[in-house]
Formats: C-alpha cells, structure tokens, sequence
C-alpha cells in the first residue's frame, strides 16, 4: 500500500471551552490539581537520556533547583493519587518522586513522572502535558468506544495521562513480529481491527511508536491487543488516509503480515465485528457520546482548510453527499459514525427489540 502524506509537524493547541469544561466535570475529569505543566516547565538544566545502545530517547532527565524542588516533589506524589486512587492520599507516605524526564519530540512535550514505592522499589509512570481539547476529545473517544478504559484528568492548563502500558508498535516489529511464537495471524486480525477503530473515530497519526501491543497468554496460545497511546491528531488533519494506519510506512510489516495472512473475507469479517463492538459501546454509553460529539460539533478543533478537504475526501470514498454539509471535524466524525454504524446498531436496536418482546 502506497504511504500517506505526512501529518502537520506542528499542530497547534486548541483551548478547552466552556462546554467541554462542564462536560468533564460532569464526568469526573476535571479537578484542581497540587501542581501545573507551567510549574515542571521551571527545571535548571537537563541531560540527555540514552538507551542501552546509546543512541538518544529524545527524552531529557531533569533537575530542579533544591528550593523548589520539595514543593513539585509533593504535588506530584498528590497528582499520582488523584488519578490512581480518586485523591485519597492515604498511601502517599511511602512513594517518592525517582525521576522527572522532558520529551523535545512532537507537538505535547510532555513531562513522564517516576513515582517509586520506597518500601519495595517498585515504579509506576504517568504524564502531564499541556491542555489541548483536540487531544482530550480523543482521549474521551477512546474510553467510551474503545475496549480499553482512560484515566486522565484536566485543570490549571494541565493534562495528566496515566502511562499506557505495552511493547512500543516499532519496538514489537523489531524484536518480536518474526519470532517463532508470534501468532501472526492473530496479530494481523488485531491490527485490521485497530485500523477500523481509528478510522471510524477518526483518530489520525496512528504510526508504529504511537501505539503498543499487548501480547496476553491464552489457552494455548497468545491473544493481541493494539492500543493507541498519543491522542495528539485527534480530527485534525484534511488527509482521510491519514485516519488510517495501513497507509504509514512505519506500518509496513503490519500491513505485509496482514495481507499475506488474511484474505478479503477474512479482513471484511473482522471489520465488521470492530463495528458491531463500536455499536455496542455506543448503546451502552448512548447519552455521553452524544453530549460529547455535540460539544466536539460546535468546537474548532482543526482549520477550515483542513475540514474542507477532509469532506472532500470522506464523500469521495463513501461516494455519499451528507458530508458536505458538515461544517466543522466534529460534525465530520458524528458523520462518519452514523455512516459506517448506522446497519450494525439497526440490527443491535432490533435484536434488543425482539428481547424486550
């Protein structure tokens, strides 16, 4: 498959409005927080941190002047416990902060947080970014729609994700995918349904180290889990390929293993079984994913142009006209959804009707 344009090397935030901000605090995602991105951004110096072949993370380990250093140190500990245990600050005693590292790669420069348990060294990571509603949306989009489950919280022009466990998606190709164990046809299933649940969300810039893969043991064998973990490109970019991660070259081997392991009926079959998921999902979420794409419908979130050709694109390939009058991504993605799920919810609201009987 011919690779896709690349996605805008440099998007811009979008504030939180007045909606958006209700709506998370309807929902428990928003919260004054002990301490904000600003405050980490206040760092004396940073060194560069390698792996173990020595080449550059990207990531930088910072220092902090001593006189601030007791003030960040508890506000992070408190930020932990806000989002592993509700702020119940009970178990705080014993952690410690191990480490504070800065991204200068992409658009979020996020700070990643060590915190430690002193009594047994084991470590736990989370993240705190700056505010961005496109980002939220995504995050937002991917608790209610996906089968995995978000905490993050919002406050102060902060962001704090909980750190997404998994093999990096390039670090999977490079040490994993042709080992004898893998179940490559597992692997491909899980990646064709992972490509549906991006484009159908449109969840862009799912390139091979923006997710991991979770690999668990089953009966006999070992069952695949594909899981995005930057929400960065949420409904922003004009290009509908860029929605889909079989058109990345960093996605290749992904895409080779799939069409070299699975047939048309095959990949249309798990296709179709994301879908009916994504359904589900929706009905039993019904009233929050509609409060939430109509707040997505009046934000702007991406520019004109980009909205325009990402219409453009969609009525194209879906060869309908209903696209065109969307007037912002959000009003695109409700339209996207309603295309693509409108036969498997019918058939979900008909079968829950025949039960009712």
């Amino acid at each position: 498959m011919q690779e896709t344009d690349k996605p805008s090397r440099k998007k811009p935030f979008f504030p939180i409005n007045k909606e958006l901000r209700t709506y998370l605090k309807a929902h428990g995602r928003d919260t004054a927080l002990p301490i904000s991105y600003n405050d980490l951004m206040q760092f004396t110096y940073s060194i560069p941190i390698r792996d173990k072949t020595g080449k550059d993370t990207l990531w930088e380990k910072t220092l902090y002047d001593m006189k601030e250093w007791h003030y960040l140190k508890e506000g992070l500990i408190n930020l932990y416990a806000l989002i592993r245990t509700e702020g119940d600050y009970t178990f705080t005693k014993h952690l410690d902060v191990a480490r504070i590292d800065y991204c200068t790669f992409g658009n979020s420069n996020p700070f990643r947080i060590r915190i430690v348990n002193r009594y047994n060294d084991n470590y736990d990571h989370y993240y705190i970014k700056k505010e961005d509603a496109s980002r939220v949306y995504g995050l937002e989009l991917e608790h209610i729609l996906s089968p995995n489950r978000i905490s993050f919280i919002t406050g102060k022009d902060t962001l704090v994700e909980e750190h997404i466990p998994g093999l990096p998606g390039d670090t999977f190709i490079r040490d994993y995918l042709d080992r004898p164990e893998t179940n490559k046809i597992r692997l491909a299933k899980e990646f064709v349904k992972f490509n549906e649940r991006c484009f159908i969300r449109l969840l862009g810039d799912m390139r091979s180290y923006n997710f991991v893969v979770n690999v668990t043991p089953d009966v006999e064998d070992f069952q695949y889990r594909i899981r995005a973990i930057d929400f960065d490109q949420q409904s922003y970019e004009g290009r509908k390929n860029l929605y889909l991660p079989q058109f990345f070259k960093e996605n290749a081997p992904y895409v080779e293993l799939t069409l070299k392991h699975l047939n048309k009926e095959s990949i249309e079959q798990y296709q179709a079984e994301e879908r009916t998921l994504i359904a589900y999902r929706m009905a039993a979420s019904r009233y929050r994913i509609m409060d939430l794409l109509n707040i997505m419908s009046r934000d702007r979130i991406s520019t004109d142009e980009k909205r325009a050709q990402l219409q453009a694109e969609l009525a194209e390939h879906f060869n309908h006209k209903l696209f065109s009058r969307c007037q912002s991504m959000g009003e695109i993605v409700k339209q996207t959804m309603r295309y693509v799920l409108k036969p498997y919810v019918f058939r979900l609201q008909r079968n829950l009707g025949k039960i009712s009987d």
